[in-house]
């Protein structure tokens, strides 16, 4: 599989490459929230299921998915163990809970504004969580939903507003920054490029 720079892909890259450093901290992060049955939705390679497992606590399970065939056949291969699984899916097909199931933690890094239809996506996460379940999302920082975005594959960047209205749909959102490998709450000194929301699903 080749590395083009949209993808991360851990073996292919310098383990001091700032894009894999800061991939791999947002992990590190959610997995202080997982537990149960996990969903890692626009999985990439796979390597975060690693990453969760190692570090989280209570998971039984995760499952990971992601639209493009060439990314969960290298998952398979490369990160594949008896407690995970990977599958081709799109994120914002409603027949993934009839497929899959309801799941306690859902983790989707820099996914939704991939999305075109961002807010279908979101609903179908909610839908996707059992009662009391929680979401980890996270997505750029950008000059507003409605504005030309730079990055060719993006529909669209958000302002801090946008992100939360978004989310409205869960019941409660703590919002977390990022700069480098550090997440954190905000801090007013500093200047952050990623949201990371940890949501609750409203029971």
């Amino acid at each position: 599989m080749e590395f083009t720079g949209e993808r991360v892909i851990p073996k292919k890259m310098n383990p001091k490459n700032g894009l894999l450093i800061e991939h791999i901290a947002r992990y590190k992060f959610a997995s202080m929230y997982t537990k149960g049955r996990v969903l890692d939705l626009a999985c990439g390679v796979g390597y975060g299921a690693e990453i969760l497992m190692a570090m989280g606590e209570g998971i039984e399970e995760i499952i990971g998915i992601d639209v493009d065939e060439e990314s969960v056949s290298y998952a398979k291969k490369h990160y594949k163990y008896l407690w995970n699984d990977f599958f081709i899916g799109e994120g914002t097909d409603i027949n993934l809970v009839n497929v899959h199931g309801k799941f306690d933690t859902i983790v989707s890094m820099e996914t939704v504004e991939h999305i075109e239809d961002d807010y279908g996506f979101i609903q179908n996460l909610n839908n996707l969580l059992r009662s009391n379940g929680t979401l980890i999302v996270s997505t750029p920082f950008g000059k507003g939903r409605n504005e030309e975005c730079s990055n060719p594959y993006h529909y669209r960047q958000y302002r801090e507003e946008e992100f939360r209205d978004l989310l409205s749909v869960f019941e409660n959102v703590e919002m977390f920054y990022q700069r480098d490998k550090r997440v954190e709450s905000k801090r007013e000194d500093e200047k952050y490029y990623l949201m990371v929301a940890v949501c609750n699903k409203k029971s």
